[in-house]
C-alpha cells in the first residue's frame, strides 16, 4: 500500500539522524530546495512575511498566508509544511476553520506556536493545549501538528536553565496529550539542556540551526529528530541578492 506524503513525512522524523528542512518562502524557492536532494519542503513565517513585503507576526493577510502555501504544495512532489505562526485565531471555532484551509492547500503540516502573536505573552499551558486540539479537529487526524514553544525565544540565551527547561517539558507533555505530533525548541543552544527536553517529552523534537551553533551531528548526538534553518536561507538569499546588484551597478 502506497505511503501518503503525511506518513512519509512523520517518518522521517528519527531521533539521532535529524531531518534536515532547508526553509523554503514560495514556489520557486520551494523548487530550488527540491532539486538538492531535500525530503520535505518547510516553510519559515518571517521569510514568507519578509518576501511579501510584511512584518512577521500574522501581518502576512491570512488569505495569502493559505495561497501561498497552496502554491508551494503544488509546485514539488515532496511533503510540505507550512508554518502557520498561532493560527490567525485566538482558538475554537475559528482556528478550526483555518486549519481545515490550510490541509485543504495540501500542506501535510505545520508549526503552531505557544505565543500570543504581537506580544511578549505565551499562552497559559491548558489554553494552547485546547488550542492544539482546535487545531486537530479542522486538520485532520494524520496532519502533522509541530508545536513550537517560545519559551527560549522569549527569554536571554543566558538564561535558559532547568527551571525554564522543566517550563518547556511541561509544556511538551501536554502538547503531546492534546494531540500534537513533534515539539519545536528555537533558540535553545545548550546541548545538554536539549537532551534533557528529548528524554523527557515523548515527541521528536525539532531545534533550530543557528548561525555558529551545534552541527547537525550534535544535534543528533542530543537526540533531535529534526533541524529546521527557519530565516536564515532568506536572510542568506537576500544579501546575496544585495551583493550582486552592488556589483552591476558598480
Amino acid at each position: 500500500m502506497t505511503k501518503s506524503k503525511a506518513e512519509i513525512f512523520a517518518e522521517l522524523h528519527v531521533a539521532g539522524d535529524p531531518l534536515v528542512l532547508f526553509n523554503a518562502w514560495d514556489a520557486g524557492s520551494a523548487v530550488a530546495v527540491g532539486r538538492s536532494g531535500a525530503k520535505a519542503i518547510a516553510t519559515g513565517s518571517v521569510s514568507v512575511a519578509n518576501a511579501n513585503g510584511f512584518e512577521d507576526g500574522e501581518r502576512l493577510p491570512f488569505e495569502l498566508a493559505i495561497a501561498n502555501a497552496e502554491r508551494v504544495a503544488s509546485a514539488v512532489d515532496l511533503p510540505v509544511t507550512a508554518d502557520f505562526e498561532g493560527g490567525y485565531a485566538s482558538g475554537g471555532d475559528a482556528l478550526t476553520r483555518n486549519a481545515e484551509r490550510l490541509a485543504a492547500t495540501g500542506a501535510i503540516g505545520c508549526n503552531f506556536e505557544d505565543q500570543v502573536v504581537g506580544t511578549e505573552e505565551l499562552y497559559p499551558v491548558a489554553e494552547q493545549a485546547q488550542r492544539v486540539g482546535a487545531l486537530r479537529r479542522g486538520a485532520g487526524a494524520d496532519f502533522f501538528i509541530n508545536a513550537r514553544t517560545d519559551l527560549f525565544l522569549k527569554a536571554d540565551r543566558s538564561t535558559h536553565d532547568r527551571a525554564l527547561v522543566d517550563a518547556a517539558i511541561e509544556r511538551g507533555r501536554a502538547y503531546a496529550e492534546a494531540g500534537a505530533n513533534g515539539f519545536f525548541i528555537p533558540a535553545l543552544a545548550n546541548l545538554a539542556l536539549v537532551e534533557l527536553i528529548c528524554r523527557s517529552v515523548p515527541l521528536p523534537i525539532n531545534a533550530m540551526h543557528l548561525p555558529g551553533g551545534p552541527s547537525r551531528t550534535e544535534w543528533a548526538a542530543a537526540g533531535i529528530a529534526r533541524v529546521s534553518h527557519g530565516p536564515f536561507p532568506f536572510y542568506a538569499m537576500q544579501k546575496w541578492l544585495e551583493e550582486e546588484a552592488l556589483a552591476a551597478l558598480a
